[in-house]
């Protein structure tokens, strides 16, 4: 594509940190930085949907704490690249799917808000990244998940758009607009408020609103940023 950035491959690889609202487009472009950068992509939020997915499966509602957290334990989540798309596996099976599923949306949050079943996927997350080369999206992966990534970016955008930009995605006649947007605002009010891992902006990441961005725009940006930041460690070592 003309004006790509075009990365040098080194041994100093970093991590990078997306943070951002529902429907901000961060697993769209962390996936698109990860490929660019030859790095693993590791979508958070599908992890906590599956989570939700199985409890409701299983009949455990929110509410029911301890059990949902026991659901966690129990689970076996695995992410695998795929050419259109990450596949998600639950115990083997093929959820990619399912957990985007209106009812499973409409709950998640509420799951991710248990301080039990975030500290669960919090450790599987951190050993993922452990070796560096990791792009990992989420609602506080810069401020406690990955707190010493090299590049940490805020991403957003209004909330007309991230509804617009879900409404796109869904099967058709799966939801209206007006729920959708509906839905984001709760979502960000829960995410905001609740007791444990807020969603809050990391004091050093870098906020970009992609409201009128493309996704192309917004994924040269952050491999600028990306790029700077591994010549940084490269002088470092030097």
């Amino acid at each position: 594509m003309g004006g790509s950035i075009a990365l040098k491959q080194t041994d100093d690889r970093i991590n990078v940190a997306i943070d951002g609202p529902a429907g901000a487009g961060k697993s769209t472009v962390a996936k698109l930085v990860a490929e660019r950068l030859g790095y693993i992509y590791i979508d958070t939020g599908a992890m906590y949907r599956v989570v939700a997915y199985k409890a409701l499966e299983d009949g455990v509602g929110p509410d029911h704490a301890a059990e949902a957290v026991r659901t966690a334990e129990r689970l076996s989540i695995e992410l695998r690249p795929g050419q259109q798309r990450q596949q998600v596996l639950a115990d083997g099976e093929d959820v990619t799917d399912a957990i985007r599923s209106a009812s499973v949306t409409s709950k998640v949050s509420a799951y991710a808000s248990n301080p039990g079943i975030r500290d669960i996927l919090v450790r599987k997350q951190q050993e993922m990244a452990r070796k560096k080369g990791v792009v990992m999206d989420g609602r506080d992966i810069g401020t406690k998940v990955l707190p010493d990534a090299e590049v940490k970016i805020y991403l957003t955008a209004s909330v007309e758009k991230r509804a617009q930009r879900r409404f796109e995605e869904l099967p058709e006649g799966s939801t209206t607009m007006e729920e959708l947007r509906e839905d984001i605002a709760r979502r960000d009010e829960m995410d905001r408020n609740r007791e444990h891992s807020p969603l809050v902006q990391a004091e050093d990441a870098i906020r970009i609103d992609s409201t009128d961005m493309s996704i192309e725009e917004v994924t040269e940006k952050i491999l600028a940023i990306c790029s700077e930041a591994i010549a940084r460690g490269v002088e470092q070592d030097e």
